[in-house]
């Protein structure tokens, strides 16, 4: 069973910006006013939290994306981030990165609303940055 492209659409507006869709009728899009990227040296899977297989690489810190259209664009089902996400430089410590997940909370074992493989893992140690470019993360609604 799959959802109709009109909730599809509604459902992505909702999560990332916060904004009722007539579609949802008395649903609330208040509460966390952002989302939070992640991290991962592995996929977390679909049962994981925002903890499974997170980085702990020195400075490590989830990156805080508002949920709105300054942190994400929408574009029917399909949704990108507006701008660059960078995440704390590493201060110590060396790690494979491999996969990214974006959650609810900004420490601890969150719920994972979607995640993703990295196009290429990355390693991250003392001095380097990981960023995500703006429209480089891409969710489609399906």
């Amino acid at each position: 069973m799959s959802k109709a492209n009109g909730f599809e659409n509604d459902l992505v507006t909702l999560a990332f910006n916060a904004t009722l869709a007539a579609h949802l009728g008395t649903l609330s899009g208040s509460g966390n006013a952002n989302l939070f990227v992640a991290l991962h040296t592995a996929d977390p899977g679909e049962a994981g939290s925002q903890t499974t297989s997170e980085c702990a690489y020195g400075a490590y810190a989830r990156v805080a994306v508002a949920r709105s259209a300054g942190g994400w664009t929408i574009s029917g089902n399909q949704v990108q981030n507006t701008a660059v996400i960078n995440f704390p430089e590493c201060t110590s410590g060396s790690e494979l990165v491999t996969h990214f997940s974006i959650g609810t909370v900004t420490s601890g074992a969150g719920q994972i609303l979607y995640k993703g493989a990295l196009t290429a893992s990355r390693t991250v140690s003392s001095g380097i940055t990981l960023q995500f470019p703006a429209t480089s993360i891409t969710i489609t609604e399906d």
